[in-house]
């Protein structure tokens, strides 16, 4: 797994408003705030193909809840829930953005820890 996440600039200042703003659990702002201080942060140009991020695919799987689920990120005026378009700032998308295929995360949902893997990231033009 990687030790650090790997964002854009506008994904970091994003990130950081939505924890000024209380947009999170207390738990996920402690884990974002730390996955913030170790974050590398790149041009959008220099992002990996295979980092979670906005205008992805991603194909993940839920330990805990043993299903695989494809999400579709996007920036927040964006979001169509019913064309599983989802926020980058939505619960799920905090959990992986600026991971990469092959990461496993454990992160704290409102209903629970949970284990998430990242399975495939493709680039999505919508």
């Amino acid at each position: 797994m990687s030790n650090h996440i790997i964002v854009t600039t506008g994904i970091y200042d994003a990130i950081k408003d939505t924890i000024r703003r209380k947009k999170v659990s207390m738990e996920g702002e402690k884990r974002l705030a730390e996955e913030l201080r170790k974050a590398k942060q790149v041009l959008r140009r220099d992002l990996p193909a295979d980092i979670v991020t906005v205008e992805r695919k991603v194909t993940l799987k839920d330990h805990t809840l043993d299903v695989e689920h494809e999400y579709i990120f996007v920036s927040s005026n964006k979001e169509k829930l019913k064309k599983n378009k989802h926020s980058i700032l939505s619960d799920i998308a905090l959990a992986v953005v600026g991971y990469r295929v092959g990461d496993i995360i454990h992160w704290p949902f409102k209903e629970g820890e949970r284990k998430i893997e990242i399975l495939k990231v493709e680039a999505w033009e919508g």
